[in-house]
């Protein structure tokens, strides 16, 4: 195989973009398994599970993921450790993941939950970049515009990229609107060069 294959590979399975494609499948499956009243109850445990104990306990996270683990073994982890202390739900999705070998998507797969949930709820993550930290007042403009382009609420996620120089960069879903100094400046640069 040659070097430039082996280095356009994903170096782990959650940069795969069919790894993505697998884990809305499980998704869509936890998410319907107890109707819509009570998924955030059920995100709320999956976070839990996710950020307490296997976040914090990296060799039962090992065992639980690892492929040297044997389906019965992690089968009995499952039982033992997560059965007692989680709803029968929870434990038995962990249950599908292990018979079919996707543990090891659990981050990707919460992470998709969360995402499905809100468009369940009628509401969107929007990535907002700027140079500079955003006011409160600045946000609640930024989210009443969007509310009237969008068919959703949107959640806004600020973050400050000072590279930017000003503007801002704006992303909902795979659509980026980039009104940001940078990005102007290189346009008029490419201008003034024809």
């Amino acid at each position: 195989m040659s070097e430039t294959a082996t280095s356009s590979r994903p170096s782990h399975v959650l940069e795969d973009p069919s790894a993505k494609a697998v884990a809305r499948v499980y998704v869509t499956a936890f998410l319907d398994a107890v109707g819509s009243g009570k998924e955030s109850e059920l995100l709320d445990e999956f976070t839990s599970f996710h950020d307490d104990v296997l976040a914090k306990n990296a060799q039962f996270e090992h065992l639980l993921t690892s492929e040297m683990t044997s389906l019965d073994e992690k089968l009995g982890l499952i039982d033992r450790v997560v059965k007692p202390r989680a709803s029968a739900v929870f434990t038995n999705f962990l249950n599908v993941l292990a018979k079919h070998g996707r543990l090891e998507l659990l981050p990707l797969i919460l992470a998709e939950s969360w995402a499905e949930h809100e468009r369940r709820a009628g509401k969107r993550r929007v990535q907002i970049k700027s140079a500079v930290q955003l006011s409160d007042e600045q946000l609640n403009r930024i989210k009443n515009r969007l509310q009237d382009a969008l068919s959703s609420e949107p959640i806004l996620m600020p973050t400050v990229d000072e590279e930017l120089l000003g503007g801002l960069v704006i992303q909902v879903g795979d659509t980026v609107y980039d009104g940001s100094l940078k990005t102007r400046l290189r346009v008029l640069q490419q201008r003034l060069r024809e």
